[in-house]
């Protein structure tokens, strides 16, 4: 099992709304929905692209603004992170199983490890967080370097995803992909198996997603 984290497992996109709004305000201006929305399931690098272009600042330095948001998120999330409706009984039905597991993110380390208080990092075999990858999110690295990881080929893995970005990443990597969405309205795509919610999905259902 091959789990997304941000809009998947739990309802972390609304904290980086916080933190991104709260940025765009110290750098005067304001972000628009459009841009958040675009970074939905991107890269850190990618959604700073997005932010500048958005504040209309193409010369911002980088790294104070991605110092500055990761401490904020790190804040946010150490609060606490609200589960997505089903998520959190699905992943304990997984591990109680025997299902290896693998935590796939486009989230870095740092702000993972707080994230794992709430998720529990006894639920994961493996974590490939987004600064441990080359080529992260929309390309298949992510997602074949945690199969690998797990010792699993790539089509014998379940990828769940919420965003256009991790969806096409987990199905260029081979993985079976459930599609549930939460900010972003994801469009039918052949051979993505796309649920409203978590809730009611189980090890049963997922084992047929792959006959």
């Amino acid at each position: 099992m091959l789990f997304d984290m941000d809009g998947t497992l739990v309802d972390s996109e609304r904290l980086w709304g916080i933190a991104l709004g709260e940025l765009a305000v110290q750098a005067g201006g304001a972000l628009s929905e459009t841009a958040r929305l675009a970074m939905v399931g991107t890269s850190m690098a990618r959604s700073m692209q997005l932010f500048r272009d958005d504040l209309g600042q193409p010369g911002r330095p980088e790294a104070p603004d991605v110092e500055w948001l990761t401490v904020r998120v790190q804040q946010l999330f150490a609060d606490g992170l609200v589960w997505r409706p089903g998520a959190m009984e699905l992943l304990h039905a997984v591990r109680a199983a025997g299902i290896p597991t693998a935590l796939v993110t486009s989230t870095g380390r740092r702000l993972v490890e707080v994230a794992l208080r709430t998720l529990g990092p006894e639920n994961f075999d493996v974590v490939v967080c987004g600064d441990e990858v080359q080529r992260p999110k929309p390309d298949p690295e992510p997602y074949r370097t945690a199969a690998a990881l797990l010792g699993v080929p790539i089509g014998a893995c379940v990828a769940i995803e919420d965003s256009p970005s991790g969806v096409a990443s987990a199905a260029a990597a081979g993985a079976v992909v459930l599609a549930v969405p939460a900010e972003l309205e994801l469009a039918p795509v052949d051979g993505v198996h796309l649920r409203p919610t978590l809730a009611g999905v189980d090890p049963a259902f997922l084992a047929a997603l792959l006959v």
